[in-house]
């Protein structure tokens, strides 16, 4: 019986992709693990620096230093831009498409007559520039809070009108619209007058309600994330439970990616504890393919706070001396990023960076993974590990693990 395991250290980047001059010039020489190394010269993570981390960094930044036993790697960004959905989307085996940018009122005419066509009550609500307020519960509109003309927002009043109801109102607006993100949500709020009193413009351009604002966050938070191109049956989880093999998400993944026949633990921030269950799902019986997210770093690089990063990376690498040494003979470790946020760079956004790769298994022998193309490489490798069809997207690295003892892993 054999667990593969993969960690995402969100948003732990190791250097600038080789485009970033070109498509994010705000983000040239971004390199989140490097800057947090040298803003702490003396940080010792142990675990990560055995697996490879100053391999796949490429220097040392301080006192830790390269290891001779690692497998390691790094992997580009294929999505555009610097995303956690579209990473994780990625990791899991889609081939990423070119999302458009437009502001909702571009499509605004178009959503509204498909919501009247499928019995939706829609009205446009605002002044010079508007949204729609639909089933007096449920207001769309542009996305303020991430990079403006990316995501459109479907913000609810969920003590006012059913989640599913939410969530198929959200894929009329996704049916609509090439966006790379269309977000469904809401909370328990005393009334929908609050979704109406967090409405805003922004640059003239943007009409939406600020979530935060609004209170949706607060009671009763509901979230799904309605990616442009994203085929969950191409996917990883997908592939693996047509061959009987059980899929486990823990953290933000669980919110963002579509799991229907695993078991996934949504609407978790805490790293100790997404780590814990991480661990107590890899000490239960049986094969399985566990993908967590560890959501407190990118936290700390919007909040451009590099004391609070390196602090979670200290408990993320105690966890994982605490993970390997509960895998046996036959299980693999993969632990990676899906993109930057250096918070030493003067912005509070993520930064378009190659991320590490770094394999682990017991009396595993050395070896270099190199440059990977992309992310999906993970998702296709878990696949080849249980000899599960391919994911639409990326190659298998398997065939570079070797051990000592022979062989890749046990049925």
């Amino acid at each position: 019986m054999s667990k593969f395991v993969v960690v995402v250290i969100d948003s732990f980047g190791v250097g600038a992709m080789k485009d970033v001059p070109q498509v994010r010039p705000q983000d040239v020489g971004a390199n989140t693990c490097g800057h947090i190394l040298q803003h702490f010269p003396q940080l010792r993570l142990p675990v990560l620096e055995k697996l490879g981390l100053i391999n796949a960094l490429g220097f040392s930044a301080g006192a830790m230093l390269p290891s001779a036993s690692a497998v390691y790697g790094t992997a580009a960004l294929q999505h555009e831009g610097g995303d956690t959905f579209m990473g994780h989307q990625e990791i899991l085996g889609t081939r990423p498409q070119s999302p458009l940018r437009m502001p909702f009122s571009a499509v605004i005419d178009d959503v509204e007559q498909a919501l009247l066509a499928d019995g939706w009550e829609v009205e446009r609500l605002g002044n010079t520039l508007r949204y729609l307020w639909v089933n007096q519960a449920v207001a769309i509109g542009d996305n303020l809070e991430a990079d403006l003309g990316q995501v459109f927002n479907v913000s609810a009043n969920l003590s006012a009108i059913a989640f599913d109801k939410v969530r198929a109102i959200g894929d009329v607006v996704r049916r609509c619209v090439r966006v790379g993100r269309v977000i469904a949500f809401g909370g328990l709020l005393e009334s929908s007058q609050q979704l109406h009193d967090a409405a805003e413009e922004k640059q003239g351009i943007y009409m939406g309600i600020n979530a935060p604002r609004s209170g949706v966050y607060e009671r009763g938070f509901q979230v799904v994330h309605l990616g442009y191109g994203v085929d969950p049956d191409v996917q990883a989880p997908q592939k693996l439970h047509d061959v009987g093999i059980k899929t486990v998400l823990v953290g933000k993944v669980a919110d963002i990616a579509i799991n229907p026949h695993g078991v996934s633990y949504q609407n978790l921030v805490d790293t100790q504890q997404i780590m814990d269950i991480t661990l107590d799902e890899l000490q239960k019986p049986g094969n399985a393919f566990i993908c967590t997210n560890i959501q407190e770093t990118d936290l700390a690089g919007h909040a451009q706070d590099v004391t609070r990063y390196a602090d979670r990376l200290i408990v993320v690498d105690k966890n994982l001396a605490r993970l390997m040494q509960a895998m046996h003979a036959g299980d693999c470790l993969v632990v990676m990023a899906d993109h930057g946020n250096d918070p030493t760079i003067g912005h509070s956004h993520h930064t378009r960076e190659k991320v590490p790769l770094l394999v682990w298994q017991p009396d595993i022998v050395p070896a270099r993974l190199g440059e990977r193309r992309t992310l999906s490489d993970v998702g296709a490798t878990a696949c080849d590990f249980f000899a599960a069809a391919a994911p639409q997207n990326g190659t298998s690295f398997l065939s570079l693990l070797k051990t000592h003892s022979g062989g890749h892993h046990d049925d």
